[in-house]
């Protein structure tokens, strides 16, 4: 294997959930990469006085998984490095795409040139895409980006001094407060990836921490527990950059038969659902399935038929991530939606074949993201009749039964009318 920096990129950890598995099944290494992955069965709150409180993702041993992406990377590296026919150049940049041609014009680190014609290129630049930015420039082409007013700076809490986990190793841990949030990701070596999502303006924002009294004052306020786990919090801070946060939506994602986005290229998000990986290998695993059913020689056919089935689940997981970002900032801790979360999993143990948590048909499931979206927003009515119920969280669900399950045979026909 090609040796190259595997601590490359901005996020050293990614939460890879069922769909991402599935893909990962199909190139045959979701062995590799489960044997250094750390399930999260829940996520623990940390309030501000210091109490902890854990609320599970789905059923018991349903979990997601802390894996690092360089471990990622090196990986699917590897399994691509096995076949004859790939050829994989590491340091260059592609500065231009002939649309018509699919010829991609690519600048090395010295300043030359090269130019690479193919049959078709498929695009998985990233955010920032340069082939997206070509195909921006033809007729019809549909674009939109937006940032949200919060970064995210990453910082450490090491193992002690045992190479022990500080905090409970299977879970995802949160601090919400509100107009912001830290949340931590446990590594192999008994430490934990922190990411602050903060402001960039405002106070208190990245721009109004400057001095290490102001960043000191702050942590030891608003997050005084970690605190106490972060001995390079200073360092860390002032030396990590802080990234923004972009949701990209565009289409068409083909170009003829020349050319297909796919991954951030065609539908960045937000990382709040913990769903972009996954999301890209969701996308090679449906490629996948449509290119053993379509004519080879059509590719013009097999491109479209897959932007027409992606892009709602891209638009689906982009709604989505965001909404999660108001849960996971406002809302874990407020009494009201406590209550809520009672009912929903009240509803999901109760009926478990007929009620399925927003979260879980996101991470436990494979439906489409699309329907996701909207199932979930069927829960928020079901569970509004659902609290109409006088009592219904304080006594026993048996007593209710039978009101509940005339919900459901309404909620199970309301699903249907799709």
């Amino acid at each position: 294997m090609r040796s190259i920096s595997m601590s490359a990129g901005r996020s050293i950890n990614l939460a890879l959930s069922d769909r991402g598995l599935r893909g990962l099944e199909a190139a045959g290494i979701v062995d590799d990469i489960l044997s250094v992955a750390i399930p999260m069965h829940g996520r623990m709150m940390h309030s501000i006085d210091g109490s902890e409180h854990y609320q599970p993702y789905g059923k018991e041993g349903q979990a997601i998984n802390s894996v690092s992406r360089g471990g990622i990377n090196k990986a699917l590296l590897e399994c691509a490095d096995g076949f004859s026919n790939v050829n994989i150049t590491f340091n260059v940049r592609c500065s231009h795409v002939d649309l018509e041609t699919a010829t991609a014009h690519f600048t090395h680190p010295d300043g030359t040139t090269s130019i690479i014609e193919s049959d078709c290129i498929i695009a998985t630049d990233g955010a920032y895409s340069a082939v997206r930015e070509v195909m921006q420039k033809t007729d019809r082409f549909n674009y939109q980006q937006s940032y949200i007013e919060h970064g995210y700076k990453e910082l450490h809490i090491p193992a002690d001094e045992h190479g022990a986990f500080t905090m409970e190793k299977h879970a995802l841990h949160i601090w919400p407060r509100k107009q912001y949030m830290m949340i931590a990701l446990p590594n192999m070596d008994g430490s934990f990836t922190c990411t602050l999502f903060f402001p960039f303006e405002g106070d208190p924002s990245f721009a109004s921490l400057q001095s290490d009294e102001e960043i000191m004052s702050f942590f030891t306020e608003q997050f005084p527990d970690a605190l106490a786990m972060m001995p390079t919090l200073l360092e860390d801070y002032k030396k990590n950059p802080v990234s923004s946060l972009v949701t990209v939506r565009a289409f068409p994602w083909a170009y003829k038969d020349k050319v297909l986005l796919m991954g951030d290229s065609a539908h960045a998000i937000v990382p709040f659902f913990g769903q972009g990986m996954n999301a890209g290998f969701e996308d090679c695993r449906v490629f996948d399935e449509m290119l053993a059913v379509h004519s080879s020689d059509d590719w013009t056919s097999l491109f479209h038929a897959y932007e027409l089935a992606r892009k709602p689940n891209g638009d689906a997981i982009a709604e989505l991530a965001l909404n999660n970002f108001i849960e996971m900032r406002d809302l874990v801790a407020d009494p009201e939606f406590l209550r809520r979360k009672k009912a929903e999993r009240m509803l999901s143990d109760m009926f478990p074949d007929a009620f399925h948590t927003a979260y879980s048909m996101v991470t436990f499931n494979h439906m489409p993201y699309s329907e996701a979206l909207r199932r979930g927003k069927l829960n928020e009515s079901i569970i509004d009749s659902m609290l109409e119920i006088p009592g219904i969280l304080e006594s026993d669900p048996e007593s209710h039964k039978t009101a509940l399950e005339t919900l459901i045979r309404e909620y199970g026909e309301r699903i249907k009318l799709a």
